[in-house]
C-alpha cells in the first residue's frame, strides 16, 4: 500500500513539474504571438513593458477585469468601471488592439513574463576612458588552461615531495652526519653558528608552503571546475611560479649539501670545471680579473670612488649592431622602395579582405540583404511567406488586410515614411519614433524583404484615416502576382 501511495505522489509530482513547464513554454509563445509587436518585458517600448503589469491591476483591486482589458481594451475603457484602465489607456497615443485570447492563456503570458529573467551583462571596460573593450570570458577556452595548470601544479608538488624526501634521506646518511659533524664542531670552534641548525630551519619550514599549496589545489579545482575565470586562472598561475621558485630553492639547497660532503680533493675537482664556465662568462661579459683592475681604473675620483672604465658586453653590442643594420632594412623595406606595407594600409587591406569575406559568406547563406541592395519580391512562395510573417508581427498593429488600427492603413495611397520598397524594408527592420517597433532581431534579412514584399502587394481595404504624404503605390508585376492561385492574398 505504501509502494503504491509512493507511485501516485510521484505521478502527481511529475504531472504538476510538467504541467509548469508547459504552461512556461505555451506563455513564451504566447507573448511572442500575440504581445511581442507591442510590448517588451522589461522595457517600455509602444505600449508599456509588461513585467509587474498584473501586480498594478491587482495592487489596484481589479485583476478580474484585467482580463477584460487584454480582450477588449476599448470597451472596459468606455464602461468607466476600472481606473486602471483610464491609466493603461493613456500611456500612449496608439491605443492598444483587442487580443482573442482565453484567461488561461493570459495567466500563462504573466507567468512567463512575471519569471522572465534578463540573461547577465557583459562586464566592459574603458581604454583611456574612452574606447569600451567588452570582456568576454571563453569558458571552454579557460578549462583546458585549468587543467594544464591544475596538471603542472600536480607535477611541482610531486617534485618538491620527491625532492624533499631526497634531501631528507640524504641527511640521515652515516657519511652526510659525519662530514657535519666536523663542519658543525669547527663552526663552533670559531664562535659560528652550526650548519645542521640552519638546516634543520629550512627542511622545516618546506612542509608548510607545500601543504598549503597542496590544499590550495584540492578547494580551487572544484570551486572553479564548471566555471573558471581568468582571475582564477592567473592566480593558479602564481601558485606555480612559487612552487617553481621553491622546487629550484630545493635543488640548490641539495647542490649544497652535497658539497659539504666533499673532500678538499673533489672540491678542488669542482673548482677547475667552475673555471671553464669562467671563461665562456668572460668570453660573453669581456670584464677585467678583479686583479688586473688597476688597467682600467681612472684617474679621477669623487670622494674616494674611483671609476673603472669597463668595455660593454660584447653580446650588447652586437646586438646594438643588429638594431642599426634592421634599422636600415626597415627604412628602405618600407619607406624608400614601399616593398611592404605600412601599418595604416596593412590595416586597411586586412579590413577590406574581412568585408569581401562577410560579403562572401551572405551571399553563400543568402543573407546579405538591407536597405540598400533590397528589391521587390514577387514570386508566390515568398509572397506567401511574407503574409505568414505579416499574420505573426504586423496583425496585432495592422490588422489583417492592412485596414490600421493601433498602426497606419497599409493598403492606402498615404505613406508616413515612403512606399518604395527599400523604405519599407528600412521601417521594418529599424522601426519608427511614432511607436513602430523594429524587427531586426526578429527577422532575418530575408524574412524582412519577404514580409516588406507582401506589404506592398496588399489590396486597398477601408479602415483607418489617411496618415502621411498622398503617394500613389506602384508594384511592379502585381497582375502577374493578383492570376497566381496560390497567391497570399486570396
Amino acid at each position: 500500500m505504501k509502494k503504491q501511495m509512493n507511485k501516485y505522489l510521484f505521478a502527481i509530482l511529475a504531472a504538476v513539474g510538467f504541467s509548469l513547464y508547459s504552461n512556461a513554454q505555451d506563455g513564451k509563445e504566447l507573448f511572442e504571438n500575440f504581445c511581442s509587436t507591442c510590448h517588451k518585458i522589461n522595457d517600455n517600448s509602444t505600449g508599456p513593458k509588461l513585467k509587474g503589469v498584473r501586480q498594478l491591476w491587482t495592487d489596484a483591486e481589479e485583476l478580474d477585469l484585467m482580463y477584460e482589458w487584454v480582450r477588449n481594451p476599448l470597451q472596459l475603457k468606455e464602461s468607466g468601471k476600472s481606473k486602471r484602465a483610464l491609466v493603461a489607456w493613456d500611456y500612449s497615443t496608439t491605443n492598444m488592439s483587442a487580443q482573442n485570447v482565453t484567461n488561461d492563456q493570459i495567466d500563462a503570458i504573466f507567468d512567463y513574463v512575471d519569471n522572465w529573467q534578463p540573461e547577465p551583462k557583459i562586464e566592459t571596460e574603458t581604454v583611456d576612458g574612452e574606447i569600451p573593450v567588452t570582456l568576454v570570458q571563453n569558458y571552454k577556452e579557460n578549462q583546458r588552461m585549468f587543467y594544464w595548470l591544475i596538471g603542472t601544479m600536480v607535477a611541482l608538488l610531486i617534485a618538491i615531495i620527491v625532492m624533499a624526501s631526497s634531501i631528507q634521506s640524504f641527511l640521515k646518511t652515516d657519511y652526510f652526519k659525519k662530514r657535519m659533524k666536523e663542519s658543525y664542531e669547527r663552526d663552533h670552534a670559531g664562535g659560528g653558528i652550526g650548519k645542521m641548525t640552519i638546516v634543520a630551519l629550512i627542511l622545516g619550514s618546506l612542509s608548510v608552503p607545500a601543504t598549503s599549496l597542496a590544499n590550495t589545489l584540492d578547494t580551487g579545482a572544484d570551486e572553479v571546475l564548471f566555471k573558471i575565470t581568468s582571475s582564477d586562472l592567473y592566480l593558479i598561475g602564481v601558485i606555480n611560479i612559487l612552487l617553481l621558485l621553491v622546487l629550484l630553492y630545493q635543488v640548490r639547497l641539495f647542490k649544497s649539501f652535497y658539497k659539504m660532503t666533499l673532500s678538499p680533493e673533489q672540491l678542488v675537482e669542482k673548482e677547475e670545471e667552475g673555471i671553464t664556465a669562467k671563461k665562456i662568462n668572460k668570453i660573453l661579459t669581456d670584464i677585467v680579473d678583479i686583479e688586473d683592475e688597476q688597467s682600467i681604473l681612472l684617474d679621477h675620483e669623487y670622494d674616494g670612488i674611483q671609476e673603472l672604465d669597463n668595455n660593454l658586453p660584447p653580446w650588447w653590442v652586437w646586438g646594438f649592431y643588429a638594431t642599426i643594420v634592421f634599422a636600415v632594412i626597415y627604412l628602405f623595406n618600407y619607406h624608400v622602395f614601399g616593398t611592404a606595407d605600412l601599418q595604416v594600409a596593412e590595416y586597411e587591406k586586412e579590413v577590406a579582405e574581412a568585408e569581401i569575406a562577410i560579403t562572401e559568406y551572405r551571399t553563400k547563406m543568402a543573407m546579405n540583404v538591407d536597405e540598400f541592395n533590397v528589391t521587390l519580391m514577387t514570386e508566390s512562395t515568398d509572397l506567401n511567406t511574407g503574409k505568414a510573417l505579416y499574420a505573426k508581427n504586423c496583425q496585432s498593429c495592422h490588422m489583417e488586410d492592412g485596414r490600421g488600427d493601433i498602426g497606419p492603413n497599409l493598403t492606402d495611397d498615404y505613406w508616413i515614411y515612403g512606399n518604395d520598397i527599400a523604405s519599407v524594408f528600412k521601417t521594418i527592420k529599424y522601426g519608427a519614433p511614432n511607436g513602430m517597433p523594429d524587427h531586426e532581431k526578429k527577422l532575418n534579412p530575408i524574412e524582412l524583404q519577404q514580409v516588406s514584399s507582401y506589404i506592398l502587394f496588399l489590396e486597398y481595404a477601408k479602415g483607418k484615416d489617411p496618415e502621411g504624404e498622398l503617394i500613389k503605390k506602384v508594384v511592379a508585376e502585381e497582375e502577374d502576382y493578383h492570376e497566381n492561385p496560390d497567391s497570399a492574398n486570396e
